[in-house]
C-alpha cells in the first residue's frame, strides 16, 4: 500500500478509514448519489449494508431527499449523525467569493445537519449564477466566468472551516498545478481531492503528488461509468477488459470487485454508484481478499490515460478547465 494512513476496521463492520490532515477519519467507501432515482430506498439499504459515507453535491439537486431520509433513519435509531460522514460540493455558480457561503448553507440546510464532514470545491471553473445548472447563451454555447479565480473561492471556503461549519475542506476535478496554487497561496491545504480514477486512468503522478502533500484521494468513476455525459462508441469498456476478467475469475470475484479493491489497496477511497441494491451490497464486499503485487502491476499496466469525465462538453474554452490537453508552460503562466 502506498503512503496513505488507513485504519481497519470499524466495530462490527468491514470498512477502512482514511485519516485526513485535519485529524478526522473518512470512511474509504462512499455511496455516490448522482443520478440515483430511488434514492430513499438506496440510502436505507446502503446504511444497512454498512456504508457510512455519503457523497453529495448541490449540483445533483437531491440533497433535500437525502436530508429527509437521513432524518428518518436517525429518528428510527438505525444510526446516529455522528456515525455518518457527509460530503457535499460547491457548484461552480457559487464560486464567486460573495456566493460561497450561500452555496454551502443551501447544502447544509438541505441535508438538515449542523455541520458537514467535508465540503469540496466541485470544479475550479466558475460559471454565471443563473437558474440553469450549466447556463448557455442564445447560440447554445456554455457561458463561462473566467474572472473568478479558484484561489479566491478557496479562501472563502477556509472561513467555513474556521467557523466550525465544516470539518474538512477539499477539491474535486483539479489538476496538479491548480492544487499547487492553493498549497502555495492559501492558509489551509485541501484535506481531500476527489478525482476520476479507474484501471484505465490510474493517474499515478496525481496520486503521488497528493499523498506527498498530505492530501487524501477519493476516486469516482471507479468502474468507468456507463452513465457519463456524452459517451462515444470509441470509449473503452472497463467491464469487458480481459485482464480484469482473468483476475476476477481467479479470485472468484466480479470485475467490479477487482476495480474497487485496486483503489482501496493503493490507499484511495472509492465513491460507488449503483441503482441496484444487490450490486450495492456486492460492491461493498472488497475487504475479504487482497490483490497480489503482480496483479496490482497488471492493473496499473492497463492505464490508457482515458477520462470518462473530461468535462469537455461544457468546460472546453474555460480558462481554468483542469483537463485541457497539452498545457504548455506559457499557458500555465497565464494563470499566475
Amino acid at each position: 500500500m502506498e503512503n496513505q494512513i488507513f485504519e481497519s476496521h470499524h466495530p462490527n463492520m468491514d470498512m477502512d478509514f482514511i485519516t485526513l490532515n485535519t485529524g478526522y477519519k473518512m470512511p474509504a467507501m462512499a455511496l455516490g448519489t448522482w443520478k440515483d432515482e430511488d434514492l430513499r430506498s438506496l440510502i436505507r439499504t446502503a446504511i444497512g449494508i454498512g456504508y457510512r459515507h455519503i457523497d453529495c453535491a448541490w449540483f445533483y439537486r437531491n440533497e433535500n431527499v437525502i436530508g429527509d431520509t437521513l432524518q428518518d433513519v436517525y429518528n428510527e435509531g438505525k444510526v446516529k449523525r455522528e456515525n455518518m460522514y457527509l460530503t457535499s460540493k460547491l457548484w461552480c455558480q457559487f464560486n464567486h467569493p460573495n456566493d460561497v457561503r450561500e452555496g454551502f448553507m443551501q447544502s447544509l440546510n438541505n441535508l438538515q445537519t449542523d455541520y458537514l464532514d467535508a465540503f469540496l470545491l466541485h470544479i475550479p471553473c466558475a460559471m454565471p449564477k443563473t437558474n440553469d445548472l450549466t447556463p448557455v447563451d442564445e447560440d447554445g454555447n456554455y457561458r463561462h466566468n473566467n474572472e473568478i479565480h479558484y484561489v479566491d473561492t478557496w479562501k472563502e471556503m477556509e472561513k467555513l472551516q474556521k467557523d466550525g461549519l465544516v470539518r474538512s475542506i477539499g477539491v474535486s476535478n483539479f489538476n496538479k498545478y491548480q492544487i499547487n496554487r492553493i498549497l502555495k497561496e492559501c492558509s489551509i491545504k485541501p484535506a481531500v481531492h476527489l478525482t476520476e480514477s479507474h484501471p484505465y486512468l490510474t493517474d499515478r503522478n496525481m496520486v503521488k503528488f497528493c499523498k506527498d502533500n498530505g492530501i487524501a484521494v477519493m476516486a469516482f468513476g471507479v468502474l468507468g461509468s456507463k452513465r457519463r455525459k456524452k459517451p462515444t462508441i470509441h470509449d473503452p469498456i472497463l467491464r469487458q477488459d480481459r485482464v480484469l476478467k482473468s483476475i476476477a475469475e481467479k479470485r472468484e470475484k466480479t470485475i467490479a470487485h477487482i476495480a474497487i479493491r485496486f483503489q482501496i489497496q493503493r490507499g484511495i477511497g472509492a465513491v460507488i454508484n449503483s441503482s441496484h441494491e444487490s450490486r450495492l451490497k456486492s460492491n461493498f464486499q472488497v475487504y475479504d481478499f487482497e490483490l497480489s503485487d503482480e496483479e496490482m502491476e497488471l492493473i496499473y499496466d492497463l492505464n490508457k490515460d482515458w477520462r470518462a469525465f473530461d468535462l469537455k462538453w461544457f468546460l472546453e474554452g474555460h480558462k481554468y478547465w483542469p483537463h485541457k490537453p497539452n498545457y504548455s508552460e506559457d499557458e500555465l503562466r497565464q494563470d499566475e
